[in-house]
């Protein structure tokens, strides 16, 4: 294992979402197991026993999968879904994301507040600039996506202080580092989680890898 709690061997298996059919690597999917209970569990942290269930990061094909009671076939037996499984899905994602910018910020590798950010982007340090959905987007266009990373701007003011242990965070800033790749990973899904017939709150600039 890594220090940051993955597996070192990055030659693991693709998996096939159970509604399009299409394969990729974990990153891009969310893994649900089923219970003793028969009832399917979201298992964002792919840590949960059993044999995993996968549906591509998407509030639209999730929909779909409990649509068209594609997990009992996935399960091969008849399970239950629990009410408003997306959902529970979003928050579980947003938690991990949370708690993953907690970790960077413990760890030195992510800060906050404008100039901090400023400073770090023009020393070329940052590989993700996130900045909060509802703040101002005057003040947000100051700031440039680092030129190899990514820009994030789908959480809110609220969501993004929690991650910080503030009451809000309009810009937050996050070096280069396992951490950041992690970070970048783990947003994606949930803004795809996060998106609605196709559109989502807030776009992502990708200008490169993290």
């Amino acid at each position: 294992m890594t220090r940051g709690g993955r597996d070192k061997n990055r030659d693991e298996p693709d998996r096939r979402c159970i509604v399009t059919g299409e394969t990729g690597s974990k990153s891009g999917l969310i893994r649900f197991v089923v219970g003793p209970d028969d009832t399917i569990y979201p298992d964002v942290a792919n840590k949960l026993p059993g044999r995993g269930i996968y549906v591509t990061a998407s509030r639209e094909v999730l929909e779909k999968a409990i649509a068209k009671r594609m997990f009992s076939k996935g399960a091969k037996k008849q399970v239950r879904i629990p009410d408003g499984l997306p959902d529970l899905v979003e928050s579980l994602l947003l938690k991990r994301l949370q708690d993953l910018l907690a970790m960077a910020r413990k760890a030195g590798k992510a800060i906050t507040g404008y100039e901090k950010v400023k400073v770090m982007l023009i020393r070329e340090e940052a590989r993700v600039l996130l900045q909060a959905s509802d703040g101002s987007e005057r003040g947000k266009g100051k700031l440039s996506t680092p030129g190899n990373g990514k820009w994030i701007g789908f959480l809110t003011a609220d969501e993004l202080g929690l991650a910080f242990g503030r009451d809000r965070v309009i810009h937050a800033a996050v070096s280069a580092g396992t951490l950041a790749k992690r970070i970048v990973e783990e947003a994606a899904r949930l803004q795809g989680i996060r998106q609605v017939n196709g559109s989502t709150p807030a776009a992502e600039k990708d200008t490169g890898n993290a």
